[in-house]
């Protein structure tokens, strides 16, 4: 293994820290299967689709983690050979930077062979420069970062499941990718670590969105926001609730002690399906410019976006043949579609997923963006973010017993804390094909211990955060899913809704009452207080009980009640959660 403490480990060409557009040509030049948008910007079409957390290894011989484990000896023999491949490919791209600003940033190198330039690209927007967080004198000595990251996508490894790795050796803070070429691994890679490095320091990484509010009495607070893939994190975070918020981060903050918060990031890693300018007009406008890096959003043949993009017609399939090939499509598939030997709607099914061997029919849904924090207008001020004194999770139910209420707030930090430990939600185009409830504790599975001392923390910190209101939104629906919202079977909770929402609640306008099975605080319909929110969001949304009631189906509600119930209570048991915080749960 390298020497941990060098930056720069191999004797080869270092192309150091390149400008954006030396990166730009670098991607055109070096990765595989990418393409120039109309305004000029990248896009690259990667083979994998989404982070691969089943090919993510943690080098020990101990089970002490959240994640799978490597023996030293195999994960030595995988690092050696990533070492022979660069010496073979001549040249590294490094990227120095910071995750953070302040006090609390933690530097780190990030090294790419030339097919990586664009996951290089993309990296350096999100870490800050040196320049912004280091003096005059340090800048003219060599970096010393915290992380180090290596990163080889086309290293493709026919002995290893998915011919692909990510080696995480948390005793020397440096993780090394190996044949994966999507960019939330480059992202997560140092994040991951950032976790464990966080937690021995006392504080808790959120995996969590974050936004300035000015209150009432014209002081300002902070807002996070925690949610899985796919829940509306960063819609929700940019989003604006009138003139009452600014956006600070997207995706991942650290709590410190009696509300202390410290960011990672300097810009967001976006989804774009569905993106469009009514809706999201922040992100519709970044994205769609020129600075922006963007990966698997599908591109029309003049190089304009379509970000809502679903079934491919037999034209586009022929057009973009070598690049589906390339990225892993079945070649004789895609001969046969072209060739109209096959109907669309044989390989697909109601819900849009298609049959095994048949994915590229589809476009995925999981198309991303990067976008700096300086093309985000009215964002605020990084230096200087204001103590957290609101903090929410995003469930996006879905599904014919999806009865999370639009908005609650939870009646105690122990309460609280058992639901940012079940993460709950939908599984979405991130998680593959997979689809129903899932959780994942904290909403964070970069966190590599094991997951029970987030809450045992987030507990901790709790009791030096007095005051802080606690709450959770679902983003998703009402008693179905997407086809059923079509046929007014069930309601689909709409950004709209979310915003109205939100900016009741941080104008403390909400008129809450308790409800009968959960104990926590939903809104009260019938109060006049609410009249102004219920004019927004319909009150079947707010108390979906009513919902339940008004199609004849109470008794499904009581059975959703009596399930959850004890299926949270498992799941918090399963990590040794404390009594306390399982019984204000799950009762």
């Amino acid at each position: 293994m390298v020497t941990p403490a060098d930056p720069r480990p191999f004797d080869v060409e270092y192309i150091e820290n390149p400008s954006q557009s030396e990166l730009r040509e670098l991607a055109v030049k070096h990765t595989p299967c990418v393409q120039r948008s109309a305004v000029g910007s990248i896009n690259k079409v990667s083979r994998n689709k989404a982070r691969m957390a089943k090919y993510t290894y943690i080098i020990d011989t101990e089970d002490r983690w959240s994640h799978q484990i490597i023996e030293p000896a195999k994960a030595r023999e995988l690092i050696d050979r990533q070492a022979e491949y660069i010496a073979k490919r001549g040249k590294l791209i490094a990227i120095d930077g910071y995750v953070g600003l302040g006090e609390r940033a933690f530097g780190a190198t990030w090294l790419y062979t030339p097919e990586g330039a664009n996951i290089a690209g993309m990296q350096q927007i999100l870490a800050f420069p040196r320049s912004d967080v280091e003096s005059k004198g340090q800048l003219t000595e060599p970096f010393k970062p915290t992380f180090r990251l290596f990163y080889t996508p086309d290293l493709m490894l026919e002995d290893m499941p998915g011919r692909q790795a990510i080696i995480v050796d948390i005793e020397n803070w440096t993780t090394y990718v190996m044949g994966a070429d999507y960019f939330g691994e480059s992202k997560k890679g140092i994040l991951r670590m950032l976790n464990h490095y966080v937690y021995q320091e006392g504080g808790l990484v959120l995996h969590a969105g974050a936004k300035a509010v000015t209150a009432q009495n014209g002081g300002k607070l902070t807002m996070t926001i925690m949610g899985l893939s796919g829940t509306g994190k960063t819609t929700t975070t940019f989003s604006k609730q009138g003139d009452l918020t600014e956006p600070i981060q997207d995706d991942m903050v650290v709590l410190w002690p009696h509300g202390v918060l410290s960011i990672t990031e300097n810009g967001c890693f976006a989804k774009t399906d569905g993106l469009s300018l009514e809706t999201e007009p922040v992100l519709f406008t970044s994205t769609s410019g020129p600075d922006a890096w963007i990966e698997n959003v599908f591109l029309e043949a003049d190089g304009s976006f379509n970000f809502s993009k679903g079934a491919l017609s037999i034209a586009d399939v022929k057009r973009l043949r070598d690049i589906l090939i390339a990225t892993g499509a079945n070649e004789r598939n895609v001969d046969k579609y072209i060739a109209g030997g096959v109907d669309i709607d044989d390989v697909v099914d109601s819900h849009g997923i298609p049959a095994d061997g048949w994915d590229f029919v589809v476009w995925t849904q999981n198309g991303r963006s990067i976008v700096p924090m300086s093309s985000i207008p009215g964002a605020a001020d990084l230096h200087d973010i204001p103590q957290v004194k609101s903090m929410g999770i995003l469930n996006r139910d879905e599904g014919y017993d999806a009865a999370m209420p639009g908005i609650l707030r939870f009646t105690s930090p122990e309460q609280a804390a058992g639901y940012f430990m079940l993460g709950e939600t939908s599984k979405t185009s991130a998680a593959g094909k997979e689809r129903g409830k899932t959780r994942s504790p904290f909403t964070q599975p970069f966190f590599p211990a094991k997951h029970g001392l987030q809450a045992k923390r987030f507990a901790e910190l709790a009791e030096t955060m007095p005051g802080v209101t606690m709450w959770l939104m679902n983003t998703g629906y009402i008693g179905g899913e997407a086809n059923d919202a079509k046929e007014n079977k069930a309601l689909n909770i709409k950004i709209p809704h979310s915003s109205a929402m939100l900016e009741a609640l941080l104008s403390e306008s909400i008129k809450w009452k308790k409800d009968p099975d959960f104990g926590y605080e939903i809104v009260d319909v019938d109060a006049p207080e609410n009249a102004a929110l219920l004019k927004r969001v319909p009150a079947e949304i707010l108390e979906p009980r009513r919902f339940y009631d008004s199609r004849g189906r109470h008794a499904d509600y009581e059975q959703w009640v009596g399930h959850m119930k004890e299926a949270r209570r498992e799941f918090l048991k399963k990590f040794e959660v404390a009594d306390t915080i399982v019984e204000a749960t799950a009762g």
